[in-house]
């Protein structure tokens, strides 16, 4: 979290459309992991039209703020951003060049009509649902001279129409993300993931697959498998059977040169006996867990409607340091949720 990437050119490129002219794309990035990904995949998106990335918004033709709405004070930080982009672009209009500047991810989900409405200059404004109809929009927005809005979540899973994501071809590069789930049915107290990202998505068997092995081939030796719930995985395998994280950890073991798997966020009501067995038995996935629990009291796990309490956390860590001794964990840990008391607090602190 907190993560701020400028371009997307040393996350993904591809061979551009060489009937397509010319133009530059500079893509800001706030947030997560998930986040660059995104952003990588929207590059992809808008290389058919010509665009290409550039490291400084100044000369860009095309300007996406790519945002994350976890942090306190996350819409306020888009507005001073944009306050900011609102002067390349009146600059570059003074010299007769266009600028779209277009707002997308989660604070673009959620504040969509508040930011056309206090930044009336932005063209576009998409929610992390809806980026792979970002060759339309930038149409229609060229056509209508009107901004356009696009924060309903569409019937159509976006993975099935994005074009295919090559690999980081930066050499050396070994590492990458890779996309497989989205959305939160958990609905915790304190956080917006449903409200922004959805109802709890997967993407095929077939299509992680694919995008692992062209990664592989590319050089990348660790990928690091993304999700809100990535352990709640349910893809549907090629023989028509839904696959959990297990399953699909497996195969992708089997996939030449990738040798390191990692996988986040964890939730822990979905940490299952299969997934504990293969930390233990499966050489490719990396000692490491990050198994957020949030508070060490069970009356404010409640109030967080986190559905687990302390003692079944203790306990998945013991079973999951039974399965794999030397496995390293991380966690987060939420203070001052409404009602803590100093008990409440200790009992996190234990």
């Amino acid at each position: 979290m907190g993560l701020r990437q400028s371009g997307v050119a040393a996350i993904m490129t591809r061979t551009p459309d060489q009937t397509a002219p010319s133009r530059a794309l500079h893509v800001i990035t706030w947030g997560c992991q998930m986040n660059v990904y995104d952003s990588a995949r929207m590059g992809d998106v808008l290389r058919p039209l010509g665009y290409q990335p550039v490291d400084t918004p100044d000369t860009a033709d095309m300007i996406i703020l790519n945002t994350c709405h976890i942090r306190d004070r996350a819409a306020e930080k888009v507005f001073s951003e944009l306050g900011r982009l609102r002067l390349i672009k009146e600059t570059r209009k003074a010299e007769g060049q266009q600028t779209i500047i277009a707002v997308a991810g989660c604070v673009a989900q959620a504040e969509g009509q508040e930011i056309l409405a206090r930044a009336p200059y932005v063209d576009i404004v998409l929610g992390p649902q809806t980026y792979h109809r970002l060759p339309e929009m930038v149409a229609r927005a060229a056509r209508a001279g009107n901004a356009v809005i696009e924060t309903d979540f569409p019937t159509e899973q976006k993975f099935d129409f994005l074009p295919e994501a090559e690999a980081p071809q930066t050499p050396g590069n070994y590492t990458a993300f890779l996309t497989i789930q989205e959305g939160c049915d958990k609905f915790c107290s304190f956080c917006v993931v449903p409200y922004t990202r959805g109802a709890e998505s997967s993407r095929s068997v077939q299509s992680v697959l694919a995008e692992a092995r062209r990664m592989a081939q590319s050089g990348v030796r660790e990928i690091s498998l993304l999700g809100q719930n990535v352990n709640a995985y349910h893809g549907e395998g090629p023989d028509g059977t839904v696959w959990d994280l297990t399953h699909l950890a497996y195969a992708l073991a089997e996939i030449p040169g990738l040798s390191r798997i990692r996988y986040t966020t964890s939730h822990p009501r979905d940490m299952n006996d299969a997934l504990i067995a293969a930390h233990r038995d499966l050489p490719e996935l990396m000692p490491f867990l990050h198994l957020p629990v949030q508070s060490g009291s069970d009356r404010i796990l409640r109030a967080m409607n986190r559905g687990h309490t302390a003692d079944e956390y203790r306990d998945l860590v013991h079973r999951l340091r039974a399965a794999k001794p030397d496995l390293a964990l991380s966690s987060d840990f939420i203070i001052g949720h409404p009602g803590e008391t100093d008990e409440d607090f200790e009992a996190t602190m234990q």
